[in-house]
């Protein structure tokens, strides 16, 4: 689905065109061209192809999706994948947008993005004399966009643990949040395979042997990885104290089960004291045996219940009971 198709000449919006005059701009000088497109269908990335001159290969990794994020350098085009990330009720939602930038266009490709990017637009046509830079600027204009909706999601992971930590201690909480860090864990790992190739490859865009179309942009490329950078360390961060909490959660589940055989030993023997009793004299006769006068049993009976008494006060006195 086209979004918009767009001419700009030294920074300033021309107008917005038809897809079959894209050929006419991009042989005027100062002027490059802007598509957006959303899930496009095999026929729209054949005509981007034909327009453009793609190379096949980026074209056929934009249309099939399911890439790692990359830089990857065709000619004098410059193929970048990026992986979207949007909060989804309790769910990460992950997208891909594809960006070609050439010397005099930039054609990107969003899908399954739950969000879309008019705010870059909008923010480029507001600073002509960054937009003057062509297509470069878009490239990590777009880019910028995509690591700026990472930001929320780490804050959102991190507000999360801190909420679990809290209940750590929660007697009986244990179970619910070891699945809580679990769930957590796999979605501060969904956000880093995002991150960390993508980083890498914005690494390689620095730097004296930089593709050209990345040469002028070089300080604000370099902002983006000073953004990924930050958000590996959060998360890596976020990984660390998930595995301590999980540890923790593990601990108290053992303490109590700890606390529950210490309140089993303590009965147990305390009721030791009457089988032990009851297994000696068998309570079957008119008189104790061993004792033959006939408050034999009853002081049977006190016995055992001072014995039990004595030992419910030492076991409570322990912390048993």
């Amino acid at each position: 689905m086209l979004i918009n198709c767009v001419a700009y000449q030294e920074g300033k919006k021309l107008s917005d065109i038809p897809v079959e005059d894209i050929s006419d701009y991009l042989d005027k000088p100062g002027c490059f061209v802007w598509v957006a497109l959303r899930d496009a269908s095999a026929d729209e990335m054949a005509k981007m192809q034909e327009e453009f001159n793609l190379h096949e290969l980026a074209v056929e990794d934009a249309a099939r999706g399911h890439q790692r994020p990359k830089v990857e350098e065709y000619g004098d085009c410059l193929f970048t994948v990026v992986h979207t990330v949007d909060l989804e009720g309790d769910r990460l939602a992950t997208g891909e947008l594809a960006i070609f930038a050439g010397p005099n266009y930039v054609l990107s490709v969003r899908r399954d993005a739950a969000k879309n990017f008019l705010g870059v637009r909008a923010r480029a046509e507001r600073e002509p004399h960054l937009l003057k830079m062509g297509s470069s600027f878009v490239m990590y204009a777009l880019m910028d966009a995509v690591v700026d909706r990472y930001f929320p999601i780490v804050d959102m992971l991190e507000s999360e643990l801190e909420t679990i930590e809290d209940r750590i201690f929660t007697h009986g909480a244990q179970r619910n949040n070891v699945e809580r860090l679990y769930q957590l864990k796999r979605k501060a790992l969904e956000l880093r395979h995002a991150v960390t190739p993508l980083m890498d490859a914005v690494g390689r865009l620095l730097g004296g042997r930089a593709p050209t179309l990345a040469a002028g942009v070089q300080d604000y490329m370099r902002d983006v990885h000073d953004h990924l950078i930050r958000i590996s360390g959060r998360l890596d961060t976020i990984r660390d104290t998930i595995a301590t909490a999980i540890q923790v959660n593990l601990s108290m589940v053992s303490i109590d089960e700890s606390e529950v055989n210490k309140r089993l030993a303590a009965w147990a023997a305390i009721f030791a004291v009457f089988t032990a009793f009851a297994g000696v004299w068998g309570m079957n006769f008119k008189f104790m045996p061993e004792l033959e006068w006939k408050y034999g049993y009853p002081m049977a009976i006190a016995v055992m219940v001072g014995v039990c008494l004595y030992l419910y006060r030492l076991f409570k006195k322990a912390g048993w009971l």
